[in-house]
Parts: structure tokens; C-alpha cells; sequence
């Protein structure tokens, strides 16, 4: 990269947002932010993610760690697409602070995670409301609430 000017890196960036369809945001070219999420501060989304609060809200707190190829999304189209409802389903999503989400989960509309929990890679979850200090894993999900409560901290 050393042959480039940083106004040559800044037209490209430019360029290949408007390529992929994707505005500039403070994680990584290839993390898609849609709507107005509230997302607090130390927080790190990983490349291939998605978090979409679009006609509703997300939030996520302070020291977040979300993997790569996570999507966290407020709506449901699938009733509209089969014929079943005229309108897509919104609903809120909460993640509380210091929350760790594995690679290849879904957090859908509806759903509240506690702060200091775990979601472990490639969970489901669309409407539950998972404790603090929980460990949550699977397609169902399974909850290990207070999971984190009592652990002590690595010295």
C-alpha cells in the first residue's frame, strides 16, 4: 500500500462502499450497519456482520465483542413472503454491556441480552430475554442462566 496516496485509499474505499452497497462506519468496510443503532463504546463488530434497526431499535452496550458473519436484525419478513401478513414484523433488540456473540449467530428482533454473557457461535436467538452472566448456546437455544455469576476473574 505504500504506492497509494491516502487520497487514492480514501476514492477507493468510497468506491467499494458504493460497490457492496455500504456506508463508511467505524468497524470495518465489510460490516453492514442499517438504520440508527445505538452502539456504545469500546465495541468491536468483526467483518460479515450485519446489524440492521431499520423501523426499530437496537442497542448495544460498552465492551462488546461480536464476531464476524453475526447478523442482528429487527425484522421478520417471513409471514409476508408466504402470504400471512402485509406487513414485515419489527421488534426491539437489547444488548446489555460486556456481551461476547459468537461467529454465525443471529440475534433477532424481540430479543434482550443481560450484560457479562456469552452467546456462543452459530446460536439462534429471535424474542428471548437471556439473563445477565448467562451462557446461551444452540439452535433451540439453551440457557445457562447466571452461568458467569460466580466465576472468578483470572489473575
Amino acid at each position: 500500500m505504500d504506492n497509494f496516496s491516502e487520497d487514492d485509499l480514501g476514492e477507493f474505499k468510497k468506491k467499494f462502499l458504493k460497490v457492496i452497497d455500504n456506508r463508511d462506519n467505524r468497524f470495518h468496510p465489510l460490516v453492514w450497519i442499517h438504520g440508527s443503532p445505538e452502539i456504545g463504546e469500546n465495541v468491536y463488530i468483526g467483518g460479515f456482520s450485519e446489524v440492521n434497526a431499520k423501523g426499530s431499535e437496537v442497542v448495544i452496550g460498552d465492551n462488546c465483542d461480536i464476531s464476524s458473519f453475526v447478523a442482528i436484525n429487527t425484522a421478520d419478513s417471513h409471514k409476508v413472503c408466504i402470504g400471512l401478513a402485509s406487513e414485515t414484523e419489527r421488534a426491539p433488540i437489547r444488548i446489555g454491556n460486556n456481551v461476547f456473540i459468537g461467529s454465525h449467530s443471529f440475534i433477532g428482533g424481540g430479543t434482550s441480552i443481560g450484560t457479562h454473557s456469552v452467546v456462543g457461535a452459530g446460536t439462534i436467538l429471535s424474542g428471548q430475554d437471556i439473563p445477565p452472566y448467562s451462557l446461551v448456546c444452540g439452535n433451540p437455544p439453551v440457557i445457562k442462566a447466571g452461568y458467569y455469576k460466580d466465576k472468578e476473574k483470572d489473575e
